[in-house]
């Protein structure tokens, strides 16, 4: 009696665990789309354990990745249209939205709003509007993520236009050179400010070209992205030696006026920190 007790809770919960696979896969995929293929989605998914991670739950990305490579996934619109994105996380909000607001970058979307932001105890969620010709592909999402030490756990496909992602930042960090003591390190001319990982370095000599005019602004945060302290300078600058903060992890380099000032490389001297 206590075998065939435990054959059907095994059975139970099989049953429950091809069911989440499915529904994963029918909230990403459109109706029409999951019910004409149905046969050849239960075909591309086998076995199904293979789409499931140690702790149980469904792998978004491994999923998606599977429709996307068979076809089954459309994420272009016939025109441009408006969409919102969610994105939660139990990570600090400062890190977490300069995290999001790069990689939104990076794979090609400049001009979006912040529609709310609500930080408490189950987390901060940070959703957003924009207008485009196709949705936000996870996979290039999860790839631009991962330099950041960031993983997407779950997307969930609201409609065609509205997606939320959850996502694991317990080990995130900027995707920025990391200074080395005794390392010298020249930063090219930009258009952006210059970020950069000094949690190694106690000492930063920056010496400016003559060609430049360079009026530093110079900013400090710690591991969190809190702004621990800025230096703003309204004269201009050849060489500028910093003493840094203990909790300083990392700095922002700019112009207080326009980074064209900075027409030659600055040149980088950092020394290692000392314990």
């Amino acid at each position: 009696m206590v075998k065939i007790a435990l054959l059907l809770l095994c059975l139970v919960s099989f049953s429950h665990a091809q069911d989440l696979l499915m529904q994963k896969i029918q909230n990403l995929v459109n109706p029409r789309t999951f019910a004409k293929d149905k046969a050849f989605i239960e075909t591309i998914f086998s076995p199904k354990s293979a789409y499931y991670k140690e702790d149980g739950r469904v792998d978004s990305i491994k999923v998606i990745k599977t429709l996307k490579d068979n076809g089954v996934l459309n994420l272009f619109f016939k025109t441009p249209r408006e969409m919102n994105i969610s994105f939660k996380t139990q990570g600090t909000p400062l890190l977490f939205i300069k995290i999001m607001s790069d990689t939104l970058q990076n794979v090609g979307y400049y001009k979006y709003m912040t529609k709310e932001s609500n930080f408490d105890d189950s987390g901060f969620v940070w959703k957003i509007n924009l207008t485009s010709e196709y949705a936000a592909d996870p996979l290039i999402l999860a790839q631009e993520l991962e330099k950041n030490n960031c993983k997407i756990v779950d997307v969930v496909r609201e409609n065609e236009s509205d997606w939320s992602y959850v996502i694991d930042m317990q080990k995130a960090k900027l995707d920025v050179a990391a200074l080395e003591g005794g390392v010298e390190f020249n930063l090219k001319r930009s258009l952006y400010a210059y970020w950069l990982d000094v949690s190694k370095i106690g000492t930063l000599d920056i010496v400016s070209s003559i060609r430049n005019e360079w009026y530093p602004y110079i900013a400090f945060y710690d591991k969190s992205l809190k702004l621990l302290n800025v230096i703003k300078i309204d004269t201009k600058k050849t060489n500028i030696t910093l003493e840094l903060d203990p909790e300083a992890y990392y700095i922002k380099i700019s112009d207080i006026y326009t980074l064209k000032n900075i027409k030659d490389d600055l040149v980088l001297t950092p020394l290692e920190r000392k314990n």
